[in-house]
């Protein structure tokens, strides 16, 4: 990151209740880059989080994950997603929190493809490190960050930021 950039908060949550998805919308295209940072918890264990960009469902995302529990480590990929998945080994925990920071760059060009890098990890579980792809040149306006699998929720007390970057 370049000298004197900023960090400004554009909105924080704070789920009140259990919830399968958030969203920041309205997103202005004021900043150079993006970054959403997760204090999360989640029920039942083992989901996997995603993110999809102003609600598109379709198959255009894509995203390389390198994981690791301190035991074994894996590699893998998807490639026409319908939207960004992660969380192996570092999935929010059922107990406690683990943090989950995002990076979007260049989110408001409109002539290339979006990219974005995230970590995840947990003091109980392990690490991720992932970067994905979303094929759409359209600003990003919307985030959603939510959480797959049969009745899974992020629990209440779960919070979630996103910065704008300028100077980047």
């Amino acid at each position: 990151m370049a000298a004197g950039s900023t960090y400004t908060p554009i909105a924080t949550t704070t789920l009140g209740s259990n919830q399968a998805t958030i969203t920041f919308s309205s997103i202005s295209g004021s900043y150079t880059d993006l970054v959403l940072i997760v204090s999360a918890n989640q029920t039942p264990a083992l989901n996997t989080q995603y993110i999809r960009f102003n609600g598109d469902t379709a198959t255009n995302y894509s995203y390389t994950v390198l994981t690791g529990n301190g035991t074994s480590a894996i590699s893998a990929r998807g490639t026409t997603q319908d939207a960004w998945y992660s969380g192996y080994y570092g999935v929010p925990p059922t107990t406690g929190f683990g943090t989950e920071i995002y990076n979007f760059q260049n989110y408001a060009n409109t002539t290339t493809y979006k990219t974005g890098l995230s970590r995840t990890g947990r003091a109980s579980g392990g690490t991720d490190a992932m970067v994905g792809l979303w094929r759409n040149t359209a600003a990003i306006t919307s985030i959603t960050y939510g959480i797959t699998g049969i009745s899974a929720f992020l629990t209440s007390g779960s919070t979630f930021t996103l910065y704008g970057i300028t100077a980047a």
